[in-house]
């Protein structure tokens, strides 16, 4: 069995049981999976310290991160899921880990968190998947999931995505799921941030 994280008719966080998930047997014998979401060729579940050596090997990669503002060594990986699993805790969201339904193998991260945007703490998608797993599609996968979750479980009437400016594969995804341009703003740690951003659908959760 894995274990689903829904909404209760307050917008509050609960866990749920999920039955009958197909394609990750080899996790299920481990126990409990705290699994998020599932897509055609993906799951989302939150990660924990186990995922270190799958994490690294994407936040480490220069080539992945080099719009990011600093490099990632051993501690700062160690901290970035500390604060994800934080993140559960407090908000019942953030950056969870992406596997492949195929083999249950965790190729990046997805999910919401709330982060500084030109002042203002808004609830944004962000994605990392490794060098080998991109042009894929997969990146595109988890942010549609991730939006469409967001819009449903939570009461937010945006959702947001920031990166640099210069990161052109970054925000393509996230008009690939939507988004469209809102603005940029000159940024310390960026230069110059890019925003894009989705409004809640008036009707249901089609776009």
């Amino acid at each position: 069995m894995l274990i689903g994280i829904l909404s209760d008719t307050h917008g509050l966080l609960r866990q749920e049981v999920i039955d009958g998930f197909k394609g990750v047997d080899h996790i299920i014998r481990q126990g409990t999976v705290k699994m998020v979401l599932e897509t055609k060729r993906l799951f989302l579940r939150e990660m924990n310290m186990d995922d270190y050596d799958a994490l690294y090997a994407v936040l480490a990669d220069r080539d992945i991160m080099q719009h990011y503002p600093y490099a990632f060594d051993e501690n700062r990986v160690r901290s970035w899921i500390e604060r994800n699993m934080q993140r559960y805790k407090e908000n019942g969201f953030g950056l969870w880990a992406v596997c492949l339904k195929e083999t249950g193998e965790m190729i990046g991260d997805c999910g919401l968190t709330l982060q500084n945007i030109d002042g203002k703490m808004l609830p944004e998608i962000g994605y990392h998947i490794r060098k080998d797993c991109q042009h894929k599609g997969y990146a595109k996968e988890a942010a549609s999931a991730v939006r469409d979750w967001a819009f449903e479980h939570t009461d937010y009437p945006s959702i947001y995505s920031y990166c640099k400016y210069t990161n052109e594969a970054s925000y393509k995804t996230a008009e690939a799921i939507g988004m469209h341009f809102e603005k940029e703003y000159p940024d310390e740690a960026n230069e110059i941030t890019h925003v894009s951003v989705i409004h809640r659908p008036v009707n249901g959760l089609g776009l």
